[in-house]
C-alpha cells in the first residue's frame, strides 16, 4: 500500500475499533473470488441486457434462454469460496465491532466465510422459489434436474455476471428445457431480485433499521450507481452517521463520505484488521 492509503486505514481503523459499524457490500468485494464486477478496474459494465422480471415471467423464449444463462453461471458462483475481504468483515463482526451486515451481492460468500445476519437485499442464487405456491428449493436440486433434462447441453459462456447470468451465443441457448416447480408445476425463479423487480419493503426497513442505529456506515465494493445501495448512505448522512468507502474506482457515494480509499479490498481490509487489533492492544494495556 501506498503512505496515503496507509494512513487512511489507519484513520478507518481508528473508526472501527470504536464499533458500531454497520457494512454495505457490493460486488467488488467478490471480484477476488473470481466474480466478476459490474463496472470499475475489476470488471467492465454488462454488454448485454439484463433479465427484467416481466421478461422472464411473460416471455417462455426469454425465460428459457435466461436458465440455459443462469444454469451455466451457477456452476461459477456456486463453486466460489470466500476471499480475505469476507474473511475480515467476519472476524470483525466476530470481535463485536461489526453490528450488521447489508449486502447487494447473491453470491453468499459472506456466510460462507462466518458471518451471520447477512440481510441479502436482492437474494440468493442459491435458491430457487416457486412464483406459485412460494416453495424454496435448494439451488443444486435444481441444477440437478436441469442436468438431466439436458444431457448434451455444452454450452460455454463468454462472461459471467456478479448475478450469476452468463452471457451466451444465441445459437447455443436453442432447445434448452428449464424445470417446474417439483411440489405445483409452477414457475420456478432463482430467489433473487431482478430488474423491474422491488426489494421486498420488510428487507429494506429492516436495513434502514440497522443503517439507523450505527456509528459508521462502511461501504465496501459498491459504486453506489443504482439507489437500491444509495438510498442507505444518503439515510446515514442525514442520521449524523458517518460513512467511510473502500472501492477500487470513483463511487456515487463520495460526496457524502468522511473518507474514501480507493485500494484493493482485498489488500486493504486485512490491513484494517491488523489495524484494529493493534488498537485493541495497546488500550487493553493502558
Amino acid at each position: 500500500m501506498d503512505l496515503q492509503v496507509v494512513d487512511q486505514v489507519a484513520e478507518l481503523g481508528g473508526w472501527v475499533a470504536e464499533g458500531g459499524v454497520v457494512v454495505l457490500s457490493g460486488a467488488g468485494l467478490s471480484t477476488d473470488s473470481g466474480i466478476p464486477d459490474y463496472r470499475g478496474p475489476s470488471g467492465s459494465a454488462r454488454s448485454g441486457t439484463p433479465m427484467t422480471y416481466q421478461s422472464f415471467t411473460r416471455d417462455p423464449i426469454a425465460r428459457r434462454r435466461y436458465w440455459a444463462r443462469s444454469h451455466l453461471g451457477w456452476r461459477n458462483i456456486g463453486d466460489a469460496k470466500p476471499n480475505d475481504g469476507h474473511r475480515a468483515v467476519a472476524h470483525l463482526q466476530q470481535l463485536g465491532l461489526v453490528d450488521g451486515i447489508i449486502t447487494q451481492n447473491v453470491d453468499g460468500l459472506h456466510q460462507a466465510a462466518g458471518a451471520h445476519g447477512v440481510i441479502e437485499l436482492h437474494g440468493n442464487l442459491a435458491w430457487i422459489a416457486c412464483l406459485d405456491c412460494q416453495t424454496r428449493t435448494p439451488r443444486q436440486q435444481v441444477a440437478t434436474r436441469l442436468e438431466q433434462l439436458n444431457p448434451e447441453f455444452a454450452g460455454v459462456a463468454q462472461r459471467i455476471n456478479p448475478d450469476g447470468d452468463a452471457e451466451l451465443a444465441d445459437e447455443e441457448l436453442d432447445g434448452f428445457v428449464y424445470a417446474d416447480c417439483p411440489a405445483c408445476g409452477g414457475m420456478l425463479k432463482p430467489d433473487v431480485v431482478y430488474f423491474g423487480e422491488s426489494v421486498p419493503p420488510p428487507r429494506v426497513a429492516k436495513s434502514f433499521e440497522t443503517v439507523a442505529a450505527a456509528r459508521t456506515l462502511l461501504v465496501l465494493g459498491s459504486s453506489l450507481t443504482v439507489m437500491s445501495g444509495r438510498r442507505f448512505v444518503l439515510r446515514a448522512v442525514k442520521d449524523g452517521i458517518r460513512v467511510a468507502i473502500v472501492n477500487r474506482g470513483v463511487t456515487r457515494g463520495e460526496p457524502y463520505a468522511g473518507l474514501v480509499i480507493d485500494a484493493p479490498l482485498g489488500i486493504v481490509l486485512p490491513n484494517l484488521v491488523e489495524t484494529v487489533s493493534l488498537i485493541s492492544s495497546r488500550e487493553v494495556r493502558i
